[in-house]
Order: structure tokens, then sequence, then C-alpha cells
């Protein structure tokens, strides 16, 4: 849970900073120049509006999102077709990476990649909506469906994108291409997507914090969670590069979250996914999933060990010794994900068999 909560908070400053950005654009083309206060005052009200959505809940979300998703599907359906039209199909680019910059690379493409579906460790909270009935093979299926598709249609389209004009800085660049008319509604879009991200992301925080134990209401939990947000965020604006604040945050995560999902997964299987639910909310001495003064210490050491090993083998804010050594190719995340399984494992079958349904 407390992973699960840093994670959010992270992305929900990401988000917030993705927003802004956008936000930004649409003042200065109403002729005010998005001075440092105009920008806090930015951010600040588009964070506001998140929050108001996540403590409102569950029931407002349902009746947002439809609409939401129905226009910005029409935006977004306008930005693929202007990409589509100017992509250089026959682009090759000029030194092609090989040997071990082309494997750094690919890694670390990966490990991006990779830090969005990890990052739903503990955010599957509307799955708490559906009725018990409701078939596991449906539940994974769509949404892996629904988290792959859009996907790979995303980040086909940015790579097209990047043979017609330079996506170092995708906002910008994507104006170049847009019709002239469009370009305020793409901006708009832009800030109506995060901030639907946002709201479910500030959801699961909150109560991924209350889960941690503290006793708080849900309200107090997500503006907590904002004020942290918005802190990451001012600093990622105004103090940082915000590019490569993004990427660095996303591949520190993984550190964190890869050892994470290793230990979850590695415990679903060896219990085969049976829990008992009842025993998990027992937070007392005499709960069986209290183990060592509240704490499963083959978890904790497995966890411990796959961030030491992940650290090692990071590429991000420095270089591991073992990157180092493999000319910069990041290897944290499947080291990481491995030592906390193997280590889970080999430590945690007593734990499991002493809890297991």
């Amino acid at each position: 849970a407390i992973g699960g909560w840093l994670v959010s908070v992270c992305y929900f400053a990401l988000n917030l900073a993705a927003a802004a950005t956008a936000a930004f654009a649409l003042v200065e083309r109403t002729g005010l120049t998005a001075t440092t206060p105009v920008k806090v005052v930015v951010i600040v009200a588009i964070a506001a509006l998140t929050l108001a959505i996540s403590v409102y809940g569950h029931g407002l979300i349902i009746r947002l999102y439809l609409p939401i998703t129905l226009a910005l599907a029409g935006a977004f359906a306008v930005v693929g077709f202007a990409v589509l039209r100017h992509a250089d199909f026959s682009y090759a680019p000029a030194e092609p990476l090989t040997g071990v910059d082309l494997w750094a690379v690919l890694v670390a493409g990966t490990t991006l990649i990779a830090s969005g579906p990890l990052s739903y460790t503990t955010s599957a909270d509307f799955s708490r909506y559906l009725p018990r009935t409701a078939p596991a093979k449906a539940v994974a299926g769509w949404t892996a469906l629904g988290a792959f598709v859009p996907s790979v249609v995303v980040s086909s389209l940015g790579a097209l994108a990047a043979t017609a004009v330079d996506m170092t800085d995708p906002q910008n660049a994507l104006q170049k291409i847009l019709p002239g008319w469009f370009v305020p509604v793409f901006l708009i879009a832009l800030v109506l997507g995060t901030v639907s991200l946002n709201a479910l992301t500030a959801y699961s925080a909150g109560l991924a914090l209350q889960a941690v134990g503290f006793r708080i209401s849900r309200t107090v939990s997500v503006l907590f969670d904002g004020a942290a947000a918005v802190a990451l965020t001012l600093y990622g604006l105004l103090v940082s590069h915000f590019l490569d604040t993004v990427s660095n945050a996303l591949q520190v995560i993984v550190v964190l979250i890869g050892p994470l999902t290793a230990v979850y997964a590695t415990d679903i299987l060896l219990r085969r996914n049976r829990y008992d639910g009842v025993a998990l909310t027992n937070e007392t001495p005499g709960s069986p999933f209290w183990f060592t003064g509240g704490v499963n210490v083959p978890g904790a050491v497995a966890l411990l060990g796959g961030v030491a090993a992940a650290a090692l083998c990071v590429n991000t804010l420095y270089t591991g010794p073992v990157a180092g050594a493999l000319g910069g190719m990041d290897l944290s995340l499947p080291a990481g994900m491995t030592v906390s399984a193997i280590l889970y494992v080999s430590l945690g079958r007593r734990a499991v068999a002493a809890t297991a349904r």
C-alpha cells in the first residue's frame, strides 16, 4: 500500500505537469504571459478540479467518464489523421543504433513502457464494484485489451509523428502539423485527458493511504495526496526540466514497483490466489497476517533485495555499477523482479503455508 501510494502520487504529479504545460499554452494564446505566479495559479486550479472529482468518488466518475471518453476520442481522431498525413513512412535514422547502444535504448524503452501497467499494482479499486459472479477471465481479458490497444495505437502514432517533427517537445511539435483552428481544442483535450487520468489516480492514492492504517477520511487523504503532487509538479515545471523529470521519475519508479509487483505476483501464485479476506482486514496482533511485529519479514527482505538489485542496474539519475559495466544498459526491471521473486519463493513458503486458506 505504501509503494502504491508513492507511485500514485508520482503519477499524479506527472499527469498534472502535462496538463499544466498545455494550460500554459492556452494562457499564452489569450495574450497573457505565463509568469511564475500565473503558472502556480494554473497548476493549483487544475489540481483543485481534479481533486473535486476524486473526493466525490465513484458515482461522479461513472457519470462523467463516458462523455469525457467520447470527447477525447474525437479529438484524438483528428490528431491521428494529422499525424498520418504528415508522417514520412520511408523514414530511416541517419545513423541507426547498433550493438550495445541499440540494446540500451530497447531496454530503456521497455522499462518506461512497463512502468505504466506495473503502476496499477495497488490501483485496481474499481474491481471492488464488480459483482462476485463476474468471470475472472472477462475481467482480466477486457482490462488487458483496454490497456494494450490504446497503448499500441498511441505509441505508434508518436513514432510516426517523430518522422515529421521533433518530438522531444511533443505538445509544441504536434501543433505544427495540426489545423490552426484545432490547436486550442487540442490543448483543452490534453488538459481534460490528464484531469480524467488524475481523478482516478488521486482516488486510488487516497484509498492506498487509508489502507496503510491512517485513520483519516477519504476526503482528507485525497487532499493530502493532491498537496504532495502539487509540490512535486511545481518542482518539475519551475525548477527542473519537465521531460527529463518525467523520464527519470518513471525509471526510478520502476526500481521500486518492479520488485514490489514481483513479490505481490509471487505471493498470488504461491497461494493460488486464495486469500481469507476477513483475516486480511484484521489489523490486530491476533491476525494470522500479523507475522513478526506486523511485518512479513520474507516479503520485506525480498522487496529490499530486489530494490537493491535494481539500483545496481539502473541508468537514469545515476549509473549503477552493473549498468556502467554493460555500457549503460539498464537492466533494473528484469534484475529487480527476478531477485525479488527468487527471494520470496525461497524465504516465504513457510509464511504462506501458515496463512493459507
